[in-house]
Parts: structure tokens; C-alpha cells; sequence
């Protein structure tokens, strides 16, 4: 399946020459305002990586540079991670507004602060600092953040989500060529820069290297909040984990860190599974071989406290239900196509006290420095994790070999 085609005339650099101090600039196409900047010293414009459609390739296109406002960071993007729900949006698997940019696993380094942005948040992230960002964006204010719950953002999932805009209704992307605006799925990171609102950054150690760190943004994201805020896991707990790539592979690493018993990594590819005990699996099941649940009974005894699904199948989803000890909890993070509907045995549901417990992500102010410390210490290690670098032109490849389950743990685009 190609996803992937760069325009010729694209591939170079602009000819325009650079500008030594910032301008401001607007045009308008169709009636749509299309605004773009370009920083002292540096390009008036970038290029990204477009989805169009279903079916259709990605292009690389040119941009104006994306202007960010108040509250918002632009950042010089150094890595892009290669997510599955990246792929399920070029499969037309999840619904989204189109053209957009994808790509929502970021590192890089902060070139620019919107207009009166608070003075604590440019100390924070002062200019040149290196940064990570979160996938899941939080407002900061609406109802679920100021709860804590930043993981169920109001306005992420009412603008980000649904309409591909930051949260003044608008998107920072506008088409070098007509102005026309496009979309950003998160932060819109498989670009040369991109804008992120301050509330999803993170600062990232010179110790950190740039490549493997955007990991940190989304895998290692969303095991954390699985592990800390859904399962409330303890030391001692056991732990399956089904489905070990990029996110399923990361929940092994952090079940490490966390002081689980016994690690049980399953999947239906014996590479994966080799690799998921250099990661931390204490027990390995290959799910064509094997039965999945009877497997994990029998290693422990009677299941296992806590099970996670990282692969949004219903076939994996009853697994993971059925695998959990009475009273354990199964915890889905595996996205699934619209409209799959997972199955799970009532009764035993109800008299067992299982309990089944969805999980998206993190929580981006409190969790995101946490799990960058995971990593500083080497309690995550990095290099495990992600199995395959690319350039920006080669992204196509990586979306190829993860939906063809060529990668192993977690693909890196580097954009430097």
C-alpha cells in the first residue's frame, strides 16, 4: 500500500531569499485568509506532508511558515514518530478532517513564542530549548482540565479531533501555493516546524537525543497513562500486555519500571516477541500458536491483575477481558476502526468485579516530565525502542512497513 509521493518541484528549498527581521503577511484565496510569518534569520517557509484522501498518496508540500499565537510555541522540528494512528487515518480506518498534515510525536527546538504569550511560559521555554510534545494538547482550561483530567481535554477533542484546528476554531497550515488552508492532526509534526500550544510541551535534557526522545511524545505517553492512571498499577502486579509494538512494547518497559512480578508480552509475530523481552517480558505468547487466555492462566495461576490491549481488535479485546484475575483490570488503548464493537461475557463481568477501563493517553503538564525523567534515569531505554530511523523522504517506506508489520518497535522520521 503507497502512501507517499513527493513533487519534484517541492524537494528543493525555496530560491526566495531569507528576511532579517520578522513579516507579516496575508493573502486570501477562495475567501479563505491564509497568514504566514517567517523568523529573524531564518525561512518564510516549510515544507509537510500531506494527506489528502483515503487511497490517495501523501505529497510533500510547501507551506507558508505556520504563525503561532498567544499561549502557543513554534518549534523547528528535529523527529516525527511513525504511529498507527497515523495509519489509520491514511487507511480512512478513523475519520478525519482533510488535507492535513499528520504526525504527532515531536521533538525539536523553540524558534518562536506567539504574540503575548504569558511571560511564565516563555521562561519556561525560552528560546532555543529543546523540547517534546505531547500528542493529546490540553486547553488548560476547560472543564476536564481544570478537574486534572487534561487527558479528556474539551477543547482537543472538540477542535483537534473533530475538526483538525487549534482552539480558536483555526489551523496554523496554509498551502505555500494558493493559500488554502490544511489540517493539523495533533500539532500536524511530519513538517519542518509546527505550532504547539505550551500546555503539550515538555523540556527535554541536551542528555536526550532529538530521534529517539519523540517517542516519548505518544508510545511512551500513552503506556504511562495506562499504567499510572488507568491500571493504578503496583509493584508486584502481574501484567500482560497484547499486541507489543510501538505502544504495546513501551507498556512492557514502564510494567518494568513499575515493579510488576511478571511481564507477559503477547503477539502473533516471534520477532516482536524476541524483542519484547530485551524490553522487560518475563513470558512471551505467540497468539497463532497458542491459547492466549488459557496461556496466561496457566503462567499464573489464575490471570494476571492487570491486562492490557494495545491493538483495538475485538478478537484481542475479549482476550484481553478474559485474561484478567477476578477483580483485575483490562485496560484498552489499541485504537480500532469505526464502529468495531468489542464483546465481553456479561455475567462473569459483573460477578467477577471485572473491570474494563479505556485509556487514550496522559496527562500532559504532570505526566509528560515524568515520563522524560523515565528516560533521562534510563529507566526507559530509548534505544530498545525504536528500531528503525528514515529521512523526511522516506517516511512513505516506514507507513508501508507498519502496515505491513515490518517494524518492529517504533519508527522515527528525523526532519533535522
Amino acid at each position: 500500500m503507497a502512501f507517499f509521493v513527493a513533487s519534484r518541484s517541492l524537494l528543493r528549498r525555496s530560491s526566495r531569499p531569507y528576511f532579517s527581521s520578522r513579516r507579516w503577511f496575508s493573502s486570501g484565496v477562495d475567501g479563505i485568509a491564509a497568514a504566514g510569518y517567517n523568523v529573524a534569520g531564518g525561512p518564510s517557509f516549510m515544507r509537510g506532508t500531506v494527506f489528502w484522501e483515503p487511497n490517495r498518496p501523501l505529497t510533500i508540500e510547501e507551506f507558508h511558515m505556520p504563525r503561532p499565537k498567544s499561549g502557543e510555541i513554534l518549534i523547528k522540528t528535529k523527529a516525527c514518530g511513525v504511529c498507527h494512528s497515523d495509519l489509520h487515518v491514511l487507511k480512512g480506518e478513523l475519520p478525519f478532517s482533510s488535507p492535513c498534515v499528520i504526525g504527532h510525536e515531536i521533538t525539536g527546538e523553540v524558534v518562536e513564542h506567539g504574540a503575548h504569550t504569558d511571560n511564565g511560559i516563555i521562561k519556561r521555554f525560552p528560546i532555543g530549548s529543546h523540547v517534546v510534545g505531547a500528542f493529546i494538547m490540553p486547553c488548560g482550561n476547560c472543564f476536564q482540565c481544570v478537574k486534572g483530567q487534561e487527558d479528556l481535554c474539551d477543547a482537543f477533542f472538540a477542535y483537534n479531533r473533530a475538526k483538525g484546528t487549534l482552539y480558536d476554531g483555526e489551523t496554523r497550515l496554509y498551502l505555500r501555493s494558493n493559500g488554502k488552508p490544511v489540517y493539523m492532526y495533533s500539532m500536524g509534526g511530519m513538517a519542518e516546524y509546527c505550532v504547539v500550544p505550551a500546555n503539550g510541551l515538555a523540556l527535554l535534557p541536551n542528555s536526550l537525543p532529538y530521534t529517539e526522545s519523540a517517542i516519548l511524545g505518544c508510545a511512551v505517553f500513552t503506556a504511562y497513562g495506562a499504567m499510572r492512571h488507568a491500571a493504578d498499577m503496583r509493584a508486584g502486579d502481574s501484567v500482560a500486555v497484547i499486541g507489543v509494538g510501538g505502544v504495546g512494547s513501551s507498556c512492557l518497559q514502564i510494567a518494568k519500571a513499575f515493579g510488576a512480578s511478571e511481564i507477559i508480552a503477547v503477539d502473533v509475530q516471534d520477532d516482536k516477541l524476541q524483542n519484547a523481552k530485551m524490553l522487560g517480558a518475563t513470558h512471551t505468547i505467540n497468539g497463532l500458536k497458542e491459547d492466549v487466555v488459557g496461556k496466561i492462566k496457566e503462567i499464573t495461576g489464575r490471570g494476571v491483575d492487570v491486562a492490557v490491549e494495545a491493538l483495538g481488535k475485538p478478537l484481542t479485546f475479549m482476550q484481553c477481558a478474559k485474561s484478567v484475575r477476578d477483580g483485575g483490570k483490562a485496560v484498552m488503548i489499541g485504537l480500532a476502526s469505526t464502529n468495531a464493537i468489542g464483546e465481553v461475557d456479561i455475567t462473569h463481568l459483573v460477578r467477577r468485579q471485572i473491570k474494563i477501563i479505556g485509556s487514550y493517553g496522559a496527562r500532559a503538564r504532570q505526566d509528560l516530565p515524568q515520563v522524560v525523567k523515565l528516560a533521562e534515569t534510563g529507566i526507559f531505554n530509548l534505544q530498545n525502542a525504536v528500531t528503525r530511523k528514515c529521512k523526511f523522504e522516506e517516511a512513505n517506506n516506514a507507513f508501508d512497513d507498519l502496515n505491513h508489520g515490518k517494524i518492529v518497535g517504533r519508527a522515527v522520521v528525523e526532519i533535522m
